[in-house]
């Protein structure tokens, strides 16, 4: 239980401590004195997200700690010895929240997370706020409390954790439904373009290498031309290179006949009559190579125009072209082994709906049998707080299904939620003679307090927590059923151990 609340620079409050003693504490004030704000620095401390906005005005941070006694054995002692906390040293429990984000949280002098302060206090107190009026009056709220008291919370989870590791499983089968139903009709082009691509019968580099013929095809005529008149100069006309070459030697060699140091340069020119030899047979080669062919010239040009057209259809190189046309076989590929993928999907989807539903209906069976359990509870508590001869009932109603839209969580006309097969109404007629009628359409003030009061006194028998806080417990009361409301608040202190010093209850 809670045995000590220190709060500094948080909203209004500069510093204050408070020590709790045992049994019923009561905090009274007018309005604005600060008691909500010890309700939100006590909602932090088990683990609310914290704003700066909460932060006192012209403060960096915002400290809060509470202490709590621990009993054990019980439910938070064996989570505290499971993260490493000895419980018989209590709970010491410091938030700093910080203008900067820098927010840290403490349990018992260690740095910790906010998901290991959830998981220890989850079950360390209640608190009925100032709109727990307002959301008796939600039908989501009267499920919960129906659970809470059933003790299916647990059972509620698995429900709500098979529901939505579904989810995504259906959203894949969707897509690749979708998937089928939009390739399938563009099965035909794809099929087209694989075949139109496949058929070009593409070469690595063709495209370059067409280029460079056609240049040659088309300027052939000047390309035979200049060779042949190079092959006239250099060797077969009258007065050629070769014959003038053959004259400057011989007469070199005359002169080497007196000189003997020209004999080296007599030889070189000997090499390059033969260079000039081997260069004249080597363009006699190419001239035979060069074609005139006006027909090879078109067929060349009407490649080329079509290699073109597929670059500019499939991504600008032949290299594109051949990328798009290994994702144009992925794709159909994709779209022929979609079946199975739809298949796979499903039965997935099927093994785990069946456990799921099977989950949800002994949901649905326990909270049956747990509602007109509720109900008598109820009309016993109200019966005490001065609403005698009150009528309670909780009604249990499937959630049916469209029919003209099914659904995957369609089961037996009736559709699955995350909380299960059904929705809960809290029914109430207040006066003898009335017909039960929801709970939101008739109660007062006074009566909703009170009802609420009642239902707290109910769950605090199945809850595992020592410090149940109230906030403005008596809205809408007064007189002699106030008195009744402050006996209901000593029997809760009794509630948890025959001795009231030991409990605490805040309103």
């Amino acid at each position: 239980m809670l045995k000590e609340l220190s709060i500094r620079n948080f909203a209004i409050i500069d510093d204050l401590s408070i020590r709790y003693a045992g049994g019923l504490t009561v905090l009274s004030g007018e309005t604005g004195a600060g008691k909500s704000i010890l309700i939100n620095a006590v909602n932090l401390i088990l683990g609310r997200r914290a704003s700066a906005a909460l932060i006192r005005t012209g403060c960096k941070t915002a400290e809060l700690e509470a202490f709590f006694q621990i009993a054990t054995p019980s439910a938070v002692a064996g989570i505290m010895s499971d993260h490493g906390f000895d419980p018989d040293e209590g709970l010491i429990v410091r938030r700093i929240i910080s203008r900067s984000d820098n927010n840290r949280i403490y349990i018992n002098g260690r740095l910790t997370t906010m998901q290991v302060l959830n998981t220890i206090t989850e079950n360390l107190a209640s608190i009925s706020g100032q709109h727990a009026h307002q959301g008796l009056l939600r039908e989501e709220e009267h499920l919960l409390i129906l659970d809470r008291f059933a003790g299916l919370l647990p059972l509620r989870a698995e429900v709500s954790n098979g529901y939505y590791e579904l989810l995504p499983l259906i959203d894949r089968a969707n897509d690749l439904k979708a998937l089928k139903e939009k390739q399938a009709d563009q099965i035909e082009l794809l099929e087209f373009q694989k075949r139109e691509i496949y058929g070009a019968g593409i070469e690595p580099g063709e495209d370059k290498r067409l280029e460079y013929e056609r240049i040659r095809l088309k300027n052939s005529e000047l390309l035979y031309q200049t060779i042949y008149g190079g092959i006239e100069e250099l060797y077969t006309s009258s007065g050629s290179i070769d014959e003038r070459l053959v004259e400057v030697k011989k007469s070199l060699e005359k002169a080497g006949q007196i000189d003997e140091t020209l004999e080296p340069k007599i030889g070189s020119l000997a090499d390059i009559s033969y260079q000039l030899s081997d260069l004249v047979e080597e363009l006699r080669a190419y001239l035979n190579r060069v074609q005139m062919d006006p027909d090879r010239l078109e067929l060349v040009d009407e490649r080329i125009d079509q290699l073109n057209r597929l670059k500019r259809k499939y991504g600008g190189s032949l290299e594109a072209v051949s990328s798009e046309h290994e994702a144009i076989c992925r794709r159909i590929s994709a779209v022929e082994n979609i079946d199975g993928e739809i298949a796979d999907t499903q039965a997935a989807i099927s093994g785990r709906l069946e456990t799921l539903f099977g989950l949800a209906r002994r949901l649905s069976r326990k909270r049956k049998a747990a509602a007109a359990s509720l109900a008598t509870k109820v009309v016993a508590e109200l019966e005490n707080l001065n609403m005698s001869r009150t009528q309670f009932q909780v009604l249990i109603q499937p959630i049916p299904a469209d029919a003209a839209r099914p659904d995957h969580f369609t089961f037996d006309a009736n559709l699955l939620r995350d909380t299960g097969f059904e929705k809960a109404t809290f029914l109430i007629a207040p006066n003898v003679g009335e017909a039960l009628k929801p709970l939101a359409s008739i109660a007062s003030g006074g009566e909703l307090s009170r009802v609420v009061l009642a239902l707290k006194a109910i769950l605090a028998e199945t809850d595992a927590v020592e410090t149940i806080i109230f906030d403005e417990v008596d809205a809408g009361i007064g007189g002699g059923v106030a008195e009744v409301v402050g006996q209901k608040l000593a029997q809760l202190c009794l509630l948890y151990t025959s001795d009231a010093a030991d409990d605490l209850l805040q309103v």
